[in-house]
């Protein structure tokens, strides 16, 4: 893995596992929502891993196909920067997208199997970034749903802003449940 990969990649572990530390923190509260059409911490965790694997086939299928990726431009550029900032601001709320919505069970499965399910995702993800061929490392090699292409430094950035963007949801999961 190149360096500037693995500064990322270190970056969203350490995300992830402040995420799942603070989701763990509510004990048997981690799958009480806040309010009515408002997700549990648990479903928050299932978003993520959901996304992540999602995200990891796409990158795995792209990374194969090898030929045919367009460099990613100045507007690749300027649409990850804008995406950044978004996911920074802290009143903004997304709808997740339709595919990934409806991959969501209404009941999310324990945490402990969630965090699994995670870990050994991230793994793919860890190999497939070890692996990752130079020549794409600067070609839009991701199709972010709002986004659009963006490449392997940017999707990681992607990724490291949706944990954060979710951390601060679960914060908010955590104060409502406990009072």
């Amino acid at each position: 893995m190149n360096h500037r990969l693995h500064i990322r990649f270190e970056q969203l572990e350490r995300a992830t596992t402040q995420l799942l530390q603070m989701a763990a923190a509510l004990g048997d509260k981690d799958h009480q929502s806040p309010g009515p059409e408002q997700w549990s911490a648990a479903q928050v965790v299932q978003h993520l891993v959901l996304a992540e694997t999602g995200i990891e086939q796409y990158l795995e299928k792209k990374v194969q196909q090898e030929e045919g990726h367009a460099p990613a431009g100045v507007g690749a550029f300027l649409r990850s920067g804008l995406l950044r900032m978004l996911l920074r601001v802290p009143f903004l709320r997304f709808k997740s997208p339709k595919r990934l919505a409806q991959l969501m069970p209404a009941e999310a499965p324990p945490l402990s199997q969630l965090q699994s399910e995670w870990e050994s995702v991230r793994r793919r993800l860890e190999r497939l970034l070890n692996e990752f061929p130079s020549k794409l490392l600067s070609r839009a090699i991701f199709r972010h749903p709002r986004s659009g292409m963006l490449n392997i430094y940017q999707t990681l950035d992607f990724m490291i802003d949706h944990v954060l963007h979710h951390q601060r949801q679960v914060e908010r999961i955590t104060r409502a449940v406990r009072q």
